[in-house]
């Protein structure tokens, strides 16, 4: 006998310190000049090249951000410090990636109409955790009270699809009868704010979904998993390179190469095609096309990339109600961004209706899910 896998229950915890473009820019434009000031004779001599000056305007159009939500605002607009200011916390302190993700937990089992006793695997997936271990899913876990095990899952912004992917198969295969999906994205530590051309792109916050057996779910909002369907495909071309290993290296653990960077021209132009051939594969694995898809779902970096790939998908340009933006206000949160979209917008779809759920990002990964409402 089959099991049909479903998601029952979506969480979604939003800090409460929010930054807007223009406050990021005059923090960014008195960094700028400072830098150009003090290294004025190295700038004129070719060594070092100027800072560039920004504008709220320029963000809003290079990625259709307006804003971004930050776990922690103090220090990032701090021309003498440009990071945020996050206190360090003991060992047997509740972590803050353990926090963010619980707050989203918490709201993903009230939506599923479940307790700590229902899940027996919590998988934390997300593109940075703050240590390597132990591992924030098991703290998490600890934490709700539940029993059975868990794991922590680093994919890049298509963290959430790939741990949905395993969750749906622990349900399948019976190794579990309901999972846990969190997605604490803290990324603002990752940020180079004295960088113009990224400075801008990360906002932070926490997603979860309860996923189980059909049999056993009694929420307001259930959609079948159809199927999944991932690929990756190496790139340099999106990359962070923080690690333990830059000791042994004796480098500069916090140098800007070791930050988020990316070769954001290329990304656009190899992602995009990349994305859309997927989708239409996954798609007509069941006989679908753009056409019978109601919602779509889809990760939010930048909205030239989404506009694009929409518009290649549908063969026209998509509305807001189709493939709804959250980019907006919440800026590229990682892994995250597409599981916003669903948790915002997806409790007007009616029963058998069917919407697509998919993150691409560095690897280059990509991951989708077909979804259809009970």
């Amino acid at each position: 006998m089959t099991t049909s896998v479903v998601i029952s229950g979506t969480g979604l915890w939003t800090p409460s310190h929010k930054i807007t473009n223009e406050e990021l820019v005059e923090a960014y434009n008195g960094y700028a000049e400072k830098f150009n000031a003090d290294n004025r004779t190295d700038i004129e001599i070719g060594e070092l090249a100027a800072k560039p000056l920004s504008s709220a305007e320029f963000i809003e159009k290079a990625s259709g951000i307006r804003s971004r939500y930050t776990y922690i605002k103090d220090g990032i607009l701090d021309i003498t410090r440009m990071r945020p200011n996050i206190p360090k916390r003991a060992d047997d302190e509740l972590s803050d990636q353990a926090e963010m993700a619980i707050h989203a937990a918490k709201k993903a089992l009230t939506a599923a109409n479940k307790t700590a006793a229902d899940i027996d695997a919590v998988i934390v997936s997300c593109a940075y955790t703050q240590r390597s271990y132990p591992a924030l899913a098991i703290e998490v876990q600890e934490a709700l009270g539940i029993k059975g095990f868990g794991f922590d899952m680093l994919v890049a912004c298509s963290a959430a699809t790939f741990a949905l992917h395993r969750a749906y198969e622990m349900i399948a295969a019976g190794t579990a009868k309901g999972v846990l999906v969190i997605n604490p994205e803290l990324t603002s530590p990752q940020v180079n704010y004295g960088d113009r051309d990224s400075h801008f792109i990360f906002g932070d916050v926490a997603t979860a979904l309860v996923v189980e057996a059909a049999e056993t779910a009694d929420a307001e909002h259930v959609y079948e998993i159809m199927s999944t369907k991932a690929v990756t495909s190496y790139s340099n071309n999106i990359r962070s390179n923080f690690g333990y290993v830059s000791r042994a290296n004796d480098s500069d653990p916090f140098a800007n190469d070791m930050l988020f960077h990316q070769e954001g021209r290329k990304v656009f132009k190899e992602v995009c095609p990349m994305a859309v051939e997927h989708i239409n594969e996954h798609l007509q694995r069941h006989s679908l096309d753009s056409s019978n898809v109601k919602r779509w779902w889809l990760h939010q970096a930048n909205i030239n990339m989404n506009s694009l790939i929409s518009k290649k998908l549908l063969g026209r340009e998509a509305s807001l109600e189709e493939a709804p933006i959250v980019l907006d206000t919440y800026a590229n949160t990682a892994s995250a961004g597409s599981i916003i979209a669903f948790n915002l917008h997806h409790q007007d779809l009616v029963s058998g209706e069917i919407g697509l759920l998919c993150s691409f990002g560095a690897g280059y990964s990509i991951g989708s899910l077909i979804l259809k409402k009970h």
